[in-house]
């Protein structure tokens, strides 16, 4: 088949825009990322994926990984090539599961994470349990991070904590839950005053309060229930192509562009992140927050970065967990069944099982450091 010159060219244009946009943001490296997914300027001709790099890569895909990472690659260096597929690196850390047990033996909870087929661990979790005026509260999170890992590392271990130390934790839960993701998102972006590389991440936690389980989500993290048998998200993955969420950041002055995906600015697959200051008028770290009873009809929650669940679906994910007792078991499964379906993300997952309607069942063992 013919490729007609003119595609080529407007093709040429629109990715030279983009890379020009992800130097501006210091966003460089999420290219390894697009091209990875084979999302960056996809025209199938004769079984070929139209790439347009320099030629110098074509035919030596490790070479590119490495230039996309240490940031060699900039928008002088784009022009017309072939390239067929960009294998995944391995990596040298080894995946890592734990879990644990509430005191009061109401709930228990595994996780299990993996850095997958990509060249770097940019998703952390965190999974604890506190007392708090009496109460004993569950706490349990995914952060899948962007731009490198420092927004969602940041996240996992200052998050939990402003929410404990807010004065309505247990009076007015989900005011406390969105107090403390805009304290986390402006005390991170403070931080970040010295760095020259935009950096960002999503949140999806859960948090246990006697017997409501509230959800909080920012991102394309999702959480999932298993109640009466059967799948319910109760978060919604924010992306740029909804409605509402493109409104949003058309109203704050930005746009959305088409990139191998709908991106903010051209730039971001998410509507809504921690960080990305550059681009925090439009992304904004407010979370949508959804109230569930805990009853006997709730057996368990799965959170979860879009490692898991870009390639399995909730049911799915909720059929394979639902004859595992133990959470560790069930999310080192669940993150199994990713990698297996080839997930080309990192992958981190943590289950948590409310025991009332497990008839005493929880797991043996499982180590709690993580």
């Amino acid at each position: 088949m013919e490729i007609n010159n003119g595609n080529r060219e407007s093709r040429r244009v629109n990715i030279m825009k983009l890379i020009k946009t992800m130097e501006k943001s210091g966003r460089i490296d999420e290219l390894e990322e697009i091209i990875a997914e084979k999302s960056i300027v996809q025209l199938n001709y004769e079984s070929h994926l139209f790439v347009l790099l320099d030629s110098r890569w074509i035919d030596r895909p490790t070479e590119l990984q490495r230039d996309l990472r240490t940031g060699n690659l900039n928008s002088s260096s784009v022009n017309m090539g072939y390239l067929n597929s960009i294998p995944g690196q391995p990596n040298g850390d080894s995946p890592v599961s734990g879990g644990g047990l509430s005191q009061d033996s109401k709930f228990s909870y595994g996780f299990a994470s993996s850095p997958g087929k990509r060249s770097s661990m940019e998703d952390f979790y965190e999974a604890r349990i506190d007392g708090v005026d009496g109460e004993t509260v569950g706490l349990f999170g995914v952060f899948d991070g962007h731009g490198g890992a420092r927004a969602a590392e940041y996240v996992k271990q200052h998050l939990f904590t402003n929410l404990i130390k807010h004065p309505k934790f247990i009076s007015d839960t989900k005011a406390a839950i969105s107090d403390a993701y805009s304290h986390t998102d402006t005390e991170f972006l403070k931080s970040e005053n010295n760095q020259n590389r935009d950096a960002g991440s999503t949140a999806s936690t859960a948090i246990l309060v006697g017997d409501r389980l509230l959800v909080a989500n920012v991102g394309d993290s999702r959480a999932v229930i298993c109640r009466g048998g059967k799948a319910f998200a109760v978060s919604r993955d924010h992306k740029p192509d909804q409605s509402d969420e493109r409104q949003r950041i058309e109203d704050a002055g930005g746009f959305v562009m088409w990139a191998g995906t709908w991106r903010v600015g051209g730039v971001l697959a998410v509507s809504r992140a921690f960080g990305d200051k550059l681009l925090k008028q439009y992304v904004v770290a407010d979370p949508e927050i959804q109230e569930e009873k805990v009853d006997n009809s709730l057996e368990f929650l799965i959170l979860a970065s879009d490692g898991l669940w870009d390639v399995v679906t909730n049911d799915e994910a909720v059929a394979m967990v639902k004859p595992i007792q133990s959470p560790e078991e069930a999310s080192k499964r669940l993150m199994q069944e990713a990698s297996q379906r080839g997930s080309a993300d990192n992958i981190t997952i943590v289950v948590v099982r409310f025991l009332d309607n497990q008839g005493g069942c929880f797991p043996s063992g499982g180590s709690t450091s993580h």
